[in-house]
């Protein structure tokens, strides 16, 4: 019998819903049955300082609220990614918004590029909705969850106003990543 493991970091500025992300996220796997463990962290402003998420979801317990290494790397600010970049691990994949971060050079690791932001704004007419469009692109390019929690999950997760443009926005990056035919490994099996 395996195990699945996965660890993600979602890292960028306050105001870009990325702890929203983890928790929808989180939601979803925890609907699936998964175990999750979240943890966050902001700097000192409101909004447009550091912030920073990170979530583990695994089939078994999980002992430790962090992880020693990310398995999937989200980057939505260049300052963000210069500081998070080295807790990814080798062979991991690490998700830009070309908008806000340049690619690195880093050859050991998957870059993947997304341009949430630009789609959230051109598409649905709200930036804001950029964080729940890339997790819909990493739901479907991944399949880390299934379709249905991850949907209940964002329903659960945003105020009720803006429920139907944050639906619209995860099936957006559904599409995206249908359209770009990208897959990415998330689950790390390990022998129980």
């Amino acid at each position: 019998m395996t195990s699945r493991r996965t660890t993600f970091q979602f890292c960028g500025f306050g105001g870009q819903g990325l702890v929203l992300s983890a928790s929808v996220l989180g939601g979803a796997a925890v609907l699936a049955g998964f175990n999750a463990v979240q943890t966050q962290s902001y700097g000192s402003e409101a909004r447009g300082g550091e912030c920073q998420a990170e979530l583990t979801l695994s089939s078994d317990p999980i002992y430790s609220p962090t992880a020693n290494a990310v398995d999937v790397l989200v980057a939505m600010s260049q300052a963000a990614l210069d500081r998070y970049l080295n807790h990814l691990k080798s062979g991991g994949t690490l998700v830009i918004d070309p908008h806000y971060v340049a690619r690195p050079e880093r050859d050991d690791v998957t870059v993947v590029e997304v341009p949430v932001t630009d789609l959230a704004t051109d598409d649905l007419g709200n930036r804001l909705v950029a964080n729940i469009l890339l997790l819909g692109f990493l739901r479907h390019a991944s399949d880390v969850v299934p379709e249905d929690a991850f949907l209940t999950s964002v329903g659960a997760n945003v105020p009720e106003r803006f429920r139907d443009l944050n639906l619209r926005a995860a099936k957006r990056g559904k599409r995206l990543a249908i359209e770009r035919g990208i897959k990415v490994e998330v689950w790390i099996h390990a022998a129980s």
